[in-house]
């Protein structure tokens, strides 16, 4: 057989062996409230690992030290697995309600947090609050539809969860990396994600930030990286964004 043929004849059974993309599955492993303790250790597993990720950024936690800056500056160098989106400036300073209920000044947080952050995209995560606005995912309660209509007229995609990885009293993991991987399968096979075959873990900074925590989240992704038909992506690459981002 000619070399040719032969190098042709490769790439088909190759291609072959290769899941369709209607058989893959698409999960974005997302970090809140950042940059925090616990930062860097997400940082590091997902670069170990080689899969991508994105961290809702918190403008405040961001400005308020250098270590804070440098982790930011981190996640921002790396475009090839990372993307860094506006978690707004004050996080609600821990009042939800008033927060929601004065969307106007909400914005004003979110331009702020903008301005601070520099994000190249226009994607914004409320928070404490699952919304979602996007071209083909919808989803607010009566308290944040008054925001999500705001920054609906602004551009931005606001980008909610499918699944968290959720945290006790004392801001570690409560379920296991088992567990975890578990439920994606699930959530998977019965179709119970805002879109079919795409999958968003909200997970947050802090609960990583032991040795012993951090390993967790290295088993939880070591699990999901040994199904084949699972691919890790940046949230920027969601279906049914408004906007060209990166």
């Amino acid at each position: 057989m000619a070399a040719s043929n032969y190098a042709a004849q490769k790439t088909i059974m190759e291609a072959q062996n290769q899941p369709s993309d209607k058989t893959i599955k698409h999960i974005y492993l997302t970090f809140d409230d950042g940059p925090l303790k616990g930062t860097a250790n997400c940082i590091a597993i997902c670069e170990r690992e080689k899969v991508a990720a994105s961290f809702f950024e918190i403008g405040l936690h961001q400005s308020r030290s250098s270590k804070g800056r440098g982790l930011y500056e981190h996640i921002k160098s790396n475009k090839t697995l990372f993307s860094l989106s506006n978690h707004s400036f004050s996080h609600a300073a821990g009042n939800y309600l008033w927060f929601y209920q004065h969307p106007d000044s909400a914005t004003l947080d979110f331009l702020k947090g903008k301005a601070v952050l520099a994000p190249t995209n226009n994607l914004v995560r409320f928070p404490g609050n699952n919304t979602w606005d996007t071209k083909n995912a919808k989803k607010a309660s009566w308290l944040a539809k008054p925001l999500a209509h705001k920054m609906d007229s602004l551009g931005w995609d606001v980008i909610g969860w499918d699944m968290e990885w959720r945290f006790n009293k004392n801001r570690k993991p409560a379920q296991s990396p088992e567990a975890i991987a578990l439920l994606v399968d699930s959530l998977f096979a019965h179709n119970q994600t805002k879109t079919k075959n795409h999958l968003v873990i909200l997970m947050h900074d802090h609960m990583f930030a032991t040795s012993d925590d951090s390993t967790k989240l290295a088993k939880m992704v070591g699990l999901l990286k040994k199904r084949k038909h699972y691919r890790f992506d940046k949230i920027t690459q969601y279906p049914g964004l408004k906007n060209a981002l990166n």
